[in-house]
């Protein structure tokens, strides 16, 4: 934490949602290392505590809160804890999301067959519930929205200051079995761009990643096995990058920075891949 890159993002006051997840909580330390001021804000206070203990420990300065991004009130009270002790936020890094099981489908492509499935947890595209796919669009869309109309409004006029959104490549190109999740990132590319010019004429800059596949908590299982091979749908996302991996936590740093920093001063309303050439290959 000596030796930051990016040297004026040291003092800055950097806000994370969903830090307390394997990818937010790597860019968390990141910031820290260029000398920011981070708050790790998390639904699950434990894991954001972890995250901010590390940092702290390391000689960084960070603070954690429990924050739910669908909840107003929750978010003014986090954005009042973190301006008493670091001051307002310069930064804000919209990582938190999801996706949920009832707005997914069982299989990629609908058969006729599938019509006569009768297994209780077997979905096709005509059995996905609404509640599910509003929650994903809640989470994902929502979850997004709230935070920066709360958070940035603290930004207008001051210099220096970004919003950054996490979208998805499959907000390019929409993955099989989960609709919901491809749509509610769409929306995100789409609001993005929409921020960065409704807030380009008072000093806020917008931009999002667009992540392609990332071992998490989330969707481990569903791309390995236990005993550490891909699951078949594992070993089709790998047949379709050409870098023939799955990306790292800290693969999104060095995009993340330069994004946030002053070097990227006349860069608003980009999504930029960073999936191993995924979104770029057509399978051919």
């Amino acid at each position: 934490m000596d030796n930051p890159k990016y040297k004026e993002l040291k003092g800055k006051v950097v806000g994370i949602t969903g830090g307390g997840g394997i990818l937010c909580s790597t860019l968390a330390h990141a910031f820290a290392n260029q000398g920011a001021k981070v708050c790790v804000m998390d639904l699950n206070r434990e894991a954001a505590q972890t995250v901010s203990e590390k940092i702290n420990n390391a000689g960084g300065s960070a603070m954690c809160i429990k924050v739910d991004v669908l909840d107003r009130e929750s978010l003014e009270e986090a954005k009042k804890a973190i301006a008493e002790r670091f001051g307002p936020c310069d930064i804000l890094i919209n990582g938190a999301g999801g996706n949920h099981p009832l707005g997914t489908t069982s299989n990629p492509y609908l058969t006729k067959e599938d019509l006569l499935e009768t297994a209780k947890d077997f979905k096709t595209f005509f059995d996905l519930d609404t509640e599910g796919i509003q929650f994903v669009f809640n989470l994902n869309f929502i979850g997004t929205l709230l935070p920066t109309q709360v958070f940035s409004k603290d930004m207008v006029g001051r210099e220096g200051c970004n919003v950054l959104n996490i979208s998805s490549m499959n907000a390019f190109t929409p993955l099989t079995k989960i609709p919901a999740y491809s749509g509610a990132k769409a929306a995100i590319s789409n609001f993005t761009q929409w921020l960065a010019v409704h807030f380009s004429k008072v000093e806020i800059r917008v931009n999002a990643l667009a992540p392609g596949f990332f071992l998490t908590d989330q969707n481990r299982s569903l791309l390995t096995n236990p005993e550490g091979g891909l699951t078949p749908r594992g070993t089709i996302i790998i047949d379709q990058t050409p870098m023939g991996r799955f990306g790292e936590p800290e693969d999104l740093v060095g995009t993340t920075l330069w994004l946030c920093s002053e070097q990227s001063k006349f860069v608003t309303g980009i999504v930029v891949p960073i999936d191993g050439g995924f979104s770029a290959f057509s399978g051919v």
